[in-house]
């Protein structure tokens, strides 16, 4: 599996899959990695989710991803374990070995809940022990509510929690008593403050019946409401020099947090953070909503860099020395390789039943398909602009203990005098249509008699369907339009057609279910052999 996308998310909840409905709608390519553990599982129910109030939080994630793979989108059950890279060129690994590449970074992976130590708090978090009244205090209307008072925002919270019952209890447990001014609040609020240790919550049947202190005396109570520590999920982006810092509500640090602009783009260049790991205060239709804005922005970002490669291979078409500086920067801006390696798929095919003998592989990059030639026994030319490919290539040959012959040159004007091939190959290797037909038939020219000519480009209807290409649909051809440039006197062609494949996961495309289909345009030629003169004697 090809596993390089436009976006990789790591985390997904409510925001992760969010930002990746909106890239896949975007007709980007984006995978999403989550390890199935989010913060709210234990919740039976999530609230103020207009027209999903009430929602089980595990449905509501279910739903999304299955819209999310409506649009194309990869779903990674996995955890991610490192990040490296930079923008343009992320690196994500897994735990189960993957190994994901990224245009751009959406990290949504949350935070953890701190709770205080206290007996029978984590058997009963997200049921009866809680901390926010927007997200569970109407369930608990009415009721006797305990607020224990384990950090700095225990007395906000139990003047918050009033507005929901009448009978609310601030347990002063280890914390100092409240200042004058606001036990005087609380008392004319009805809110009894209680002192001594909490040691234990008591239950009957899995359900909470009372606050046990250490005296021994049992306060009855039907929710218990704790202040946790919201400690962001971070560590995965460290190798970014990306640390979380102090979240503060008011003047108290209640937790941490990854800063985020108002896009949800962090310090780093091409990593954009949303949900509770940049807003820890966010329930969960905010963090719906941060992870839109950040994919957004994400598709955004990616557009004006699609924009400036546009014209950079514009410019590289038509100005030869830029185009070889553009070339060289690219391939030395990839220092683990700009391609895969692998042999494109068409030559595997077409080339597979041809005896070997001499083969020139015109615009070779760094060597995929020349080094598979070499392997089956043809005395391989590679043919680029890029010296630093050309390094690569005859690298990646010596690897494999085979002959090859490199020659820098460009394409556009090179002349291949009297040398002859038995195969010259061109695989992905495009050209402006003013200059497209003549470097056709130079290669052609290049051709021995009886042998073969294969070119493979990117059908231009691909464009039309979302695919991501730079340019027009105009710069590309069909088999058929190259073929066309082939004096049919002296050439067969045998293979003129839009052979169509799965894209890549780079590639994206429109879809509705499934996998998405792209095309390449396929010309396979074979050189006539001379026609013997005859005379009468």
């Amino acid at each position: 599996m090809d596993e390089t996308y436009d976006v990789v998310v790591i985390g997904g909840g409510a925001a992760g899959l969010s930002g990746a409905l909106a890239l896949g709608r975007a007709r980007r390519s984006v995978a999403v990695v989550d390890d199935g553990t989010p913060r709210n599982a234990p919740a039976h129910a999530m609230h103020n989710y207009l027209g999903r109030d009430g929602t089980p939080p595990g449905d509501l994630l279910a739903a999304g991803r299955a819209e999310v793979a409506g649009y194309g989108g990869v779903l990674v059950a996995d955890t991610a374990t490192g990040v490296d890279g930079e923008i343009g060129a992320f690196t994500v690994r897994t735990a189960g070995g993957r190994t994901l590449r990224a245009r751009r970074l959406l990290v949504t992976t949350g935070l953890t809940d701190e709770l205080p130590d206290i007996p029978g708090v984590r058997d009963l978090w997200g049921t009866d022990v809680l901390h926010c009244p927007y997200c569970h205090g109407w369930e608990v209307r009415d009721q006797a509510v305990g607020v224990v008072a384990t950090g700095p925002m225990s007395l906000h919270q139990a003047q918050l929690w009033r507005q929901w019952s009448a009978d609310v209890v601030l347990f002063q447990h280890t914390a100092e008593p409240p200042p004058a001014d606001v036990a005087e609040a609380l008392a004319a609020r009805g809110v009894r403050v209680v002192t001594g240790e909490v040691v234990g919550l008591e239950t009957d049947g899995g359900r909470l019946t009372g606050v046990r202190l250490a005296d021994g005396e049992v306060v009855p109570r039907a929710a218990v409401v704790v202040a946790p520590r919201f400690t962001a999920r971070s560590a995965v982006l460290a190798d970014l020099g990306l640390e979380a810092v102090p979240f503060r509500m008011g003047e108290a640090v209640v937790g941490s947090h990854v800063p985020v602009d108002a896009r949800g783009a962090t310090a780093v260049p091409g990593v954009w953070a949303a949900g509770n790991l940049a807003d820890p205060s966010a329930q969960v239709i905010g963090s719906a909503a941060a992870g839109l804005t950040a994919g957004a922005g994400i598709n955004a970002d990616l557009l004006a860099e699609d924009t400036r490669l546009a014209v950079d291979v514009l410019r590289a078409q038509t100005d030869p020395e830029y185009g070889e500086q553009w070339w060289e920067e690219r391939y030395r801006s990839h220092a683990h390789g700009a391609w895969s390696g692998r042999v494109n798929d068409v030559l595997a095919t077409e080339a597979a039943d041809l005896p070997p003998g001499r083969a020139l592989d015109a615009g070779a990059g760094e060597g995929g398909d020349a080094v598979w030639l070499a392997r089956r026994g043809w005395a391989v030319t590679a043919l680029d602009l890029s010296r630093t490919a050309l390094d690569r290539a005859a690298a990646a040959a010596a690897a494999a203990g085979v002959p090859l012959e490199t020659r820098k040159a460009d394409i556009s004007s090179w002349e291949p005098g009297d040398e002859r091939w038995d195969l010259v190959t061109a695989s992905f290797l495009h050209f402006l249509p003013a200059t497209r037909d003549d470097v056709l038939r130079r290669l052609a020219s290049a051709v021995a008699p009886g042998g073969t000519l294969l070119v493979t480009m990117h059908d231009g209807g691909n464009v039309s369907r979302g695919v991501q290409r730079p340019g027009p649909a105009e710069w590309y051809a069909t088999g058929e339009q190259l073929a066309a440039v082939l004096d049919t006197e002296d050439w067969e062609v045998e293979v003129a057609e839009s052979r169509p494949r799965e894209a890549r996961s780079h590639e994206g495309g429109a879809h509705e279910h499934g996998s998405v289909h792209v095309a390449d345009a396929v010309l396979r030629a074979r050189r006539r052999q001379p026609v013997a003169s005859s005379s009468l004697v």
